[in-house]
């Protein structure tokens, strides 16, 4: 029977998910939880969720295509230099070759005809290098602005989870209360769901991710009181 192995390969977009997800629900959550205690009109809270949500999810967005792009550049620099070193300091990269394949258990003499394959083909050795000595994964050249994109919208759609209330009740507290456990079950589902794709167990990753939130929230609301 042929074996089939099955991997999670999608880690950027989990990873850019995570971001604007997580923060999304608990950034305006504490938001409007602070506001809570200092107003008395929930359309207050909604205008000031719906301002920090567009400000928030347009600075994510940012910081993602950023590191993305950083990510791109770094790797090009990178495999620029490792290229004038094939050339200019081809021996040196031999040797680093073949103490690569060492590492791995090989001997001297065993790593040599692989050494010299690989060198023969510059593209495939400066590819070797970069994977093997480096530890750099070729990034996706138009990965910055799909992280952009999705650490945006994630954001966007987190933050209207703990808003919402505010936009059906007109009772600051009866709302309060209402986004309180809607967000909190919407922390902790993500959180499951965070956690079956990262390989943690679900029901601590949802509890974490559920208190985390829980604690930002109160923290807001308790100084925004505590001010008042």
């Amino acid at each position: 029977m042929e074996h089939a192995e099955h991997h999670f390969t999608a880690t950027e977009v989990v990873r850019d998910i995570v971001i604007g997800m997580s923060d999304g629900l608990t950034v305006p959550f504490a938001l409007a939880a602070g506001l809570s205690g200092t107003v008395r009109s929930t359309s207050i809270v909604v205008i000031a969720g719906f301002a920090e949500i567009v400000a928030g999810s347009i600075a994510m967005g940012l910081g993602g295509y950023l590191a993305a792009k950083t990510d791109v550049e770094h790797y090009q620099a990178e495999e620029r230099r490792e290229y004038r070193e094939t050339q200019e300091k081809t021996e040196i990269e031999k040797e680093e070759v073949a103490e690569i394949f060492c590492g791995y258990g090989l001997t001297a003499a065993q790593a040599a005809p692989i050494v010299d394959a690989i060198s023969k083909d510059t593209k495939r050795w400066v590819d070797f290098m970069m994977r093997f000595e480096l530890g750099l994964e070729k990034p996706d050249a138009g990965r910055a602005r799909k992280s952009a994109a999705l650490i945006a919208a994630s954001y966007i759609v987190g933050g209207l989870i703990p808003l919402f209330p505010y936009m059906v009740w007109r009772e600051v507290h009866s709302a309060l209360w209402i986004s309180s456990g809607v967000t909190l079950l919407a922390l902790f589902v993500f959180g499951l769901i965070k956690g079956r794709f990262t390989g943690v167990t679900p029901l601590r990753s949802g509890t974490q991710t559920a208190v985390i939130g829980g604690l930002a929230a109160a923290a807001a609301f308790g100084i925004a009181r505590l001010i008042s």
